[in-house]
């Protein structure tokens, strides 16, 4: 495979050179802090539509539901993230060297 072709394909991607650095510049810390936002803002959306059913001041009753279930899901994805990091630290500290 000619490397041409790799970086014709990474472009029609949007993924060249400078993309791909820019991405380098976020440290591993920068991108789990902003996820952690994310849940966080979700959660926080998904608390006040719990409290404007329970008031009787939500409009769209669909659209409450909605916020809540996004809510809990990415509350799931977080801690599924979570374990699945944890368990490759584990297996990476029972690697004999």
């Amino acid at each position: 495979m000619n490397i041409s072709e790799i970086n014709s394909g990474l472009s029609s991607l949007g993924l060249n050179k400078t993309s791909v650095e820019n991405e380098k510049d976020n440290s591993f810390k920068d991108m789990l802090t902003d996820a952690m936002k994310d849940v966080n803002q979700q959660q926080q959306e998904g608390y006040n539509a719990m409290q404007e059913i329970a008031t009787g001041k939500v409009t769209n009753l669909q659209e409450a539901i909605q916020q809540i279930e996004e809510a809990e899901l990415s509350m799931k994805l977080a801690l599924e993230t979570k374990n699945k990091a944890i368990n490759a630290y584990r297996e990476v500290m029972r690697m004999q060297i």
